[in-house]
């Protein structure tokens, strides 16, 4: 339980951290940031639905497959999405066969894809 706790801690400092570095966001609740283009926060709230119904790997898997990297509000939905996963508790993860240890992952790999590698390396 630590364990989890200590991971959850890290990653929302990271995300936390990565906005504010790279788009000057400095909201504390990152689920308060509202996406200024309407594709992206349609896409936001999609994944959401799909998280909600527990379908985590489904919505991780749209989340990759309709990115458009040339546009940094992908990323800010992809880290509010993470964001969201972060805050669920044990439970609803594991019956989504989800770990706080991918989000951790997501978020590497999608600060990765947009050019801004080692950043959640060195904060994780």
């Amino acid at each position: 339980m630590f364990e989890q706790d200590y991971i959850m801690r890290i990653v929302h400092e990271m995300i936390k951290t990565i906005m504010r570095l790279l788009f000057n966001i400095k909201k504390e609740n990152i689920e308060d940031i509202q996406v200024n283009d309407a594709v992206a926060a349609e896409k936001y709230k999609q994944l959401i639905k799909l998280a909600e119904k527990g379908k985590i790997n489904e919505a991780e898997n749209q989340l990759y497959e309709n990115m458009d990297i040339s546009n940094k509000n992908e990323l800010i939905t992809a880290l509010m999405f993470y964001s969201y996963l972060n805050n669920l508790d044990n439970k609803s993860l594991k019956k989504a066969n989800y770990t706080y240890e991918e989000i951790g992952e997501g978020v590497k790999y999608v600060t990765n894809l947009f050019g801004y590698e080692g950043i959640a390396d060195m904060l994780m």
